[in-house]
């Protein structure tokens, strides 16, 4: 049985993303906590958020949880969503500048005003809703999603990974910019697999059966 801790520091859709886990494969065990052992523990790690950099950080270091992140992310299938994605980087822009964890060389930018689409029409911020994700990259939390499968989003920051090799996957808004990022055992999502309806829980179920030493 897969047993799966999903990293409680007050920030993030939990039941959500719990639920997706849990349908994406009814024999695994799926916690959500904020108890160091238990994530010690577990055989995989999600790490969400949704908010702001500045408070997702210290929310994590408030809650000592640091440690264990860091441990799980060098040593487990470890799967990031959204601002738990972005937090993987070196830094952000948000917030008049905020160190993140490091585990991912790049940083995080602010889509820059008036964007356009091809046609001339202004683009919202945030980018708000269902947009088509391209993977770049061989990967097998792809499997089984057809691409240019719509993914659902909801972010003003977008991460710009420094190497290239760790970029997974673009989307256009209105220029490609990294809708998934891999390095290592590290897998990381800037759209919600949870709110992504069937290829959601696709690339959730290929998480649950991820070996990244293969």
């Amino acid at each position: 049985m897969c047993s799966v801790a999903i990293f409680d520091y007050g920030m993030g859709n939990l039941h959500s993303i719990a639920k997706a886990l849990q349908h994406a494969d009814p024999g695994a065990s799926v916690t959500v906590t904020d108890d160091p052992g238990a994530i010690r523990r577990a055989q995989r790690v999600v790490f969400p958020g949704v908010g702001a950099i500045r408070d997702c950080m210290a929310m994590l270091d408030q809650r000592r949880l640091l440690p264990a992140l860091h441990q799980a992310a060098a040593s487990k299938p470890f799967l990031g969503i959204c601002l738990g994605m972005q937090a993987l980087l070196e830094e952000s822009e948000e917030n008049g500048g905020i160190r993140c964890l490091g585990l991912i060389p790049g940083r995080v930018v602010r889509f820059p005003e008036g964007l356009r689409d091809p046609a001339g029409q202004p683009l919202k911020i945030p980018h708000m809703g269902w947009n088509r994700v391209q993977p770049v990259i061989d990967h097998p939390l792809w499997q089984g999603i057809e691409p240019g499968s719509r993914f659902y989003f909801v972010h003003s920051y977008y991460a710009e990974p420094a190497q290239r090799r760790d970029l997974a996957a673009t989307t256009d808004y209105p220029a490609p910019f990294a809708a998934a990022l891999a390095h290592d055992n590290l897998f990381a999502v800037q759209f919600h697999p949870e709110k992504s309806q069937a290829v959601g829980l696709r690339l959730l179920a290929n998480f649950l059966r991820w070996d990244p030493a293969r």
